[in-house]
């Protein structure tokens, strides 16, 4: 039985994928390693924030949002599923994301809104698309993503003509600081303001 060649082509494909998921695999360890409480001692965090940076280079993350050779390294990337987490675990429970919308009346009062869900599979849905906004540096898909949220609160509250949508993070106090009366902190991380003018008018 003779076998025939891998074509270069095939070949040069497969190096290429299999190093830009090495790459995602090796920038997921590292920021996860500098960002969260480890076995490892603090005094390497420097070298996993070095390593990060390294690993972020070929991958286009240290140019501007607005460079095309990032933005086609993304764009592959996400079209072939490779962004997703390689590192396989997690060292600690991740920070609870929160979105708060509130939402403005012609009379001038004003609503405070979370998202809705309508069951516990839909609620572990969003919880996991806070988590994907959370994550996400690229400003525009971040905004279309919370401009989905907030449209979906709006069908429901369909008077409303303005909305200032907030997202942050709620810190969860240690258990000695539990017991010592401290309770959780809402961290703002980024905010929107959404204008439902135009689509009331569209749906007249």
């Amino acid at each position: 039985m003779i076998l025939e060649p891998v074509p270069t082509a095939r070949l040069a494909f497969f190096v290429l994928q299999f190093i830009l998921i090495l790459l995602v695999c090796c920038h997921d360890i590292f920021s996860t390693f500098f960002d969260s409480p480890t076995l490892f001692p603090s005094s390497l965090h420097h070298f996993w924030s070095q390593a990060a940076d390294v690993v972020a280079t070929p991958l286009g993350q240290t140019l501007p949002e607005t460079s095309p050779v990032r933005r086609i390294i993304s764009a592959y990337l996400n079209s072939t599923g490779i962004e997703a987490g390689y590192s396989y675990f997690a060292p600690n429970i991740p920070d609870s994301y929160k979105m708060v919308f509130e939402l403005h009346y012609p009379d001038g009062h004003t609503e405070f809104e979370l998202p809705i869900v309508s069951g516990g599979a839909t609620g572990l849905r969003l919880a996991t698309l806070l988590d994907v906004i959370g994550e996400t540096e690229y400003e525009p898909l971040r905004a279309m993503m919370v401009k989905m949220l907030a449209y979906a609160v709006w069908q429901e509250h369909s008077e409303a003509v303005k909305a200032h949508a907030v997202f942050g993070y709620i810190d969860l106090p240690t258990p000695s600081e539990f017991r010592q009366g401290k309770s959780e902190s809402y961290h703002p991380l980024f905010a929107y303001d959404l204008d439902f003018t135009s689509a009331q008018t569209h749906g007249h």
